[in-house]
């Protein structure tokens, strides 16, 4: 795997397929207006410093949905665009344990669902997720 180099700023980032029993996952919703609308995505965002993709993607999960997991699943890591070294760590989240969500207040206006899978998985292809990472977890999760 290659390494970031110390010379690029932007920090690492984790998305999070939360996936319960009855094979829904955890899907949040929210209004960008820069973008022209509300979309969809998925629990995640940037590492802390000294923080590792899975110490993120267990506090984001936490934060966003309230949900903290006993098992943990990496899906890969990915480069998020060519002009920078940042990479997305795309983690499955099963075993779940339900709570209130952590919102920061950069993220009140995020609303919490659970989606069946195939439901989410209908979403990408309608275009109705903003960022790459959600959908790119969630096809890797269901294979």
């Amino acid at each position: 795997m290659a390494q970031k180099h110390n010379s690029d700023p932007t920090p690492d980032a984790s998305v999070i397929v939360a996936r319960d029993t009855d094979d829904k996952v955890a899907v949040l919703t929210a209004l960008f207006p820069d973008h022209g609308g509300e979309y969809l995505f998925l629990p995640g965002g940037r590492q802390e410093p000294g923080e590792s993709p899975e110490d993120c993607a267990r506090r984001e999960l936490r934060e966003e949905a309230g949900v903290t997991a006993k098992s943990w699943r990496p899906l890969g890591a990915y480069a998020m665009t060519l002009k920078s070294t940042a990479r997305i760590h795309l983690f499955e989240a099963t075993h779940l344990t339900l709570g209130p969500q952590q919102l920061t207040p950069s993220e009140e206006g995020f609303k919490l669902m659970w989606w069946p899978m195939d439901d989410a998985i209908k979403a990408i292809g309608e275009g109705r997720f903003l960022l790459q990472g959600g959908p790119l977890a969630l096809l890797l999760a269901r294979s």
